[in-house]
């Protein structure tokens, strides 16, 4: 079955870290690109990180010296750490995997991280 799932979200204080993580079944993963995304309540979904087959890297200037994105070909799965977080990174956290000069184009269900005092 083709399917990323991911875990890791909650509650967190301001200046508190959290680490996403998405774990990814029935697909090639080292294959892919992967990527965080986010939606906050009226906002449309933007891009948060993404890492590519080789490891490249790409981030938000917004999250930019806060978050890093990684991932374990071995399992299968790709995380987010996050940390210093702010009220402003409250959103639903999606996992994404494209597979490259492909239309195959995946989303996990979505993760819900709010950043509260």
């Amino acid at each position: 079955q083709v399917q990323l799932v991911e875990s890791g979200g909650g509650l967190v204080q301001p200046g508190g870290s959290l680490r996403l993580s998405c774990a990814a079944s029935g697909i090639i993963f080292r294959l892919y690109t992967m990527g965080w995304y986010r939606q906050a309540p009226g906002k449309q979904r933007e891009l948060v990180a993404s890492i590519t087959f080789s490891s490249s890297t790409n981030y938000a200037d917004s999250v930019k010296g806060r978050f890093t994105i990684s991932r374990d070909n071995a399992k299968s799965t790709v995380y987010l750490q996050m940390n210093s977080l702010k009220p402003e990174d409250t959103a639903v956290y999606y996992c994404n995997a494209v597979l490259p000069t492909t239309t195959h184009n995946l989303w996990g269900q979505g993760t819900q991280v709010t950043v509260s005092s």
